[in-house]
């Protein structure tokens, strides 16, 4: 611990950053031979380094025990795959500087030590990070100074048998209170309310005096971290979490930090701003590789249904109880091992948070669309510009490199729309930071096709605003993410959840020219729903809308082709965990993919007719995955897709409903994307690696071997190598 661990310097790299060449991109140079000696010299044994590395992460939380609680078991399984894994923690979560739980005897006559307590929370995030990297809690760590802007310094602990993890402490003061407005916070920087915020020193800290950070000079700090490390995948906390249904009052609130309430952390959520800003900021810039953004539901999961099971949970309090110093070990610092305000209550009192891990962008399936020569287009979001990837051939598996198509601070997923000409058209959401007589606000965005480009990449127009069925702009920052559907006259209908848990959509003939923002009707106006609609054309031509509220799946249908929708039958279906996934069947049926709660198992869902309503046809064995499912139907074939508890996709084929579960695959981001023909046959799973790169599956029968083996973008066999 810091007065007992020398600082010695274990990872070197040039200029302080990476070494990355040209035509090498992702080369690191892990240890110099003058840090490898230094290493030995404490014998503690260092895993060897990887000559090279594919992916990168970066963490971006508020507090110490933020990415244990929200971003696990991804975080994790990004650790044991090897690549850098960096977490930057802007506050030091000093709360009242008494490590206890509050309703313990005597709690109040505690001494409140906030130096110390910080640094109890540092030292059971660090051993939680090194049981998770090496199985060993107590592994050593190099801690030291660092200085990533002229005049600051920050904490830069390096796990030396594994010195790809690091962690990087800014330890800034926090808001010391949920959601009561404080100027001296994060928030309070981030609104102007608080020209600067200062720094709250840990106990036996290497850095030897506080500092003020500007809203500018956290931006600044955080773009060189992303400078540093270059990452393919930044994570960060929930820029857009949901109201509270009865906000408190804070009557002597300054105008200048007034706000909607939200179920979240106030630092959670701006410490996501601040990320935000980072990156325009650094996409603006030349770096060697582009990034994929994941952002995370915070204290909202408590109220929703856990969507992770009890091996994968009780796998993640492992961590959480070294964390919270559950078993009062010695760590051999006074300060304290870990924070009690958790201890042995992470799964009991914050059960909610431990059995979840939500996206909030709740990704779709609808993201890869047949070109008309056969061959396949797929589209994602990096550097926060829609990209697009191209077959060098139909069925070769292999793909190009990704082409902007354009767009700017687009986040979480983006939808491709084919048109029954072959046009394709593209949906996402798009955040505007605030500005000088500009506000902070999301908005819908879209792009139609306007041609072929160059190397048969299809072109398109300039991305159109939508806008947002919410006219106040703090409002629209909770609207949902966009799903679209065209209809048999050629109208796209546009939905998104709004920020009252309603559904709203815009029609657009053509995908041109939409209508102004309509709610859709419900049957109860009682019915809140999750984000993860999803929206399919039937047989019959007629449009199909599903939604999951915590108790049960809604559905709205349009009465007849180009009717408006209403609401359908209560489909008396059970409970899901959120994001919901649809297909056509024959004759006008529908099938859905939808995850049961708590156990993490896929359910498929049927309606084979306007008389028979909605039933569980299926249940597939559980995999531990969690999130979005993707479903296929090619002729009376049944595709699915889950992940498994490492994180790598596994895939389902059988005929009339799923088949086993096929071999394991290799770890992926996002949801899958299930392709089908022109003639809406199933041709290939897609799925965007950690590294930004596609792989693609092809579907060649039923059972355990119904796909061929897994294949990377320049065609070669993927590799599954990812540690247990």
């Amino acid at each position: 611990m810091p007065g007992h661990i020398p600082r010695r310097r274990v990872l070197q790299v040039a200029g302080g950053g990476i070494v990355v060449g040209a035509g090498a991109v992702g080369a690191w140079q892990w240890l110099s031979p003058e840090a490898k000696k230094k290493a030995t010299q404490d014998s503690t044994p260092v895993r060897p380094a990887k000559a090279t590395t594919s992916e990168s992460f970066v963490h971006v939380i508020a507090h110490p025990d933020d990415s244990l609680y929200f971003m696990n078991p991804e975080l994790e399984q990004s650790i044991l795959g090897g690549g850098p894994s960096v977490t930057v923690c802007l506050t030091g979560g000093e709360s009242d500087g008494r490590n206890e739980l509050s309703g313990a005897r005597g709690y109040k006559r505690l001494p409140e030590k906030r130096g110390e307590f910080v640094r109890a929370r540092l030292n059971g995030f660090r051993e939680a990070t090194a049981q998770m990297a090496t199985g060993d809690w107590l592994s050593p760590w190099t801690v030291e100074a660092l200085s990533l802007l002229p005049g600051i310094q920050v904490e830069l602990h390096t796990l030396r048998a594994a010195p790809q993890v690091q962690l990087i402490f800014l330890e800034l003061v926090e808001a010391r209170t949920l959601r009561n407005p404080r100027k001296e916070s994060l928030r309070g920087l981030w609104l102007g309310a608080a020209p600067q915020l200062t720094t709250l020193l840990p106990a036996g800290s290497p850095v030897r005096s506080t500092f003020q950070y500007g809203r500018k000079q956290l931006i600044d700090t955080l773009v060189a971290i992303f400078e540093r490390y270059q990452p393919t995948v930044v994570r960060t906390l929930d820029p857009n979490p949901t109201h509270l249904p009865k906000p408190p009052e804070f009557p002597n609130t300054p105008p200048e930090l007034r706000g909607i309430a939200k179920y979240d952390h106030q630092d959670h959520t701006t410490s996501a701003f601040f990320a935000q800003a980072a990156l325009a900021e650094y996409w603006g810039r030349k770096h060697a590789r582009p990034t994929a953004v994941d952002s995370y539901v915070g204290y909202e999961v408590s109220h929703l249904p856990s969507n992770l099971d009890k091996a994968t949970t009780d796998h993640k309090l492992k961590f959480l109880d070294t964390y919270g110093w559950a078993d009062g070990k010695d760590c051999g610092d006074t300060a304290g091992c870990g924070d009690r305000k958790v201890g042995r209550t992470s799964g009991t009192k914050y059960h909610g948070w431990s059995s979840n891990c939500r996206h909030r962008a709740t990704g779709t399936m609808r993201w890869v669309q047949p070109l008309p020569d056969g061959r396949l287009a797929a589209f994602a979001i990096l550097d926060g510009a829609a990209q697009c990837w191209t077959e060098a051939k139909a069925g070769s598996g292999i793909w190009s490199a990704p082409t902007s198509v354009g767009g700017s601070m687009l986040e979480g997923q983006v939808q491709a729309l084919r048109h029954s000409d072959g046009t394709l058209q593209l949906f996402s959401i798009r955040t505007v930071l605030p500005g000088k007589d500009t506000p902070h606000r999301r908005e819908v965005v879209t792009a139609l096709q306007s041609g072929g480009g160059s190397g048969g990449t299809p072109a398109f127009g300039s991305w159109e605003s939508l806008g947002s069925p919410e006219q106040d702009p703090e409002r629209s920052m909770e609207m949902g993410y966009p799903v679209a559907v065209a209809g048999t006259d050629g109208t796209v209908h546009v939905f998104v959840r709004t920020f009252e848990g309603e559904v709203s959509f815009r029609s657009g003939a053509g995908g041109k020219d939409f209508s102004e923002w309509e709610t859709l009707p419900s049957a109860d106006p009682q019915v809140r729903v999750e984000d993860g609609l999803d929206a399919a054309l039937d047989s019959q031509g007629r449009i199909h809308l599903v939604a999951a509220d915590t108790k049960t799946v809604h559905h709205w249908m349009s009465q007849g082709s180009g009717g408006p929708l209403q609401p359908a039958e209560a489909t008396k279906l059970p409970t899901a965990t959120g994001p919901l996934s649809l297909v056509p069947l024959a004759n006008g049926g529908m099938r859905m993919a939808l995850r049961q709660p708590n156990t993490s198992r896929v359910l498929v869902a049927d309606r084979l007719g306007d008389d028979k309503g909605w039933r569980v046809s299926a249940q597939c064995e559980p995999l531990s995955g969690h999130g979005r499912v993707s479903v296929g139907q090619s002729g009376n074939t049944t595709v699915l897709t889950d992940h498994d508890r490492k994180g790598r996709v596994r895939l389902s084929a059988g005929s009339g409903r799923p088949g086993p579960w096929g071999k394991e695959g290799i770890p992926f981001r996002g949801v899958p994307g299930v392709a089908l023909d022109a003639k809406g046959n199933a041709v290939a799973v897609v799925v965007m690696g950690l590294d930004n790169k596609l792989s693609s599956a092809r579907l060649r029968g039923s059972g355990k071997d119904a796909f061929t083996d897994w294949i990377a973008h320049d065609g070669k066999a993927q590799q599954t190598n990812v540690q247990s």
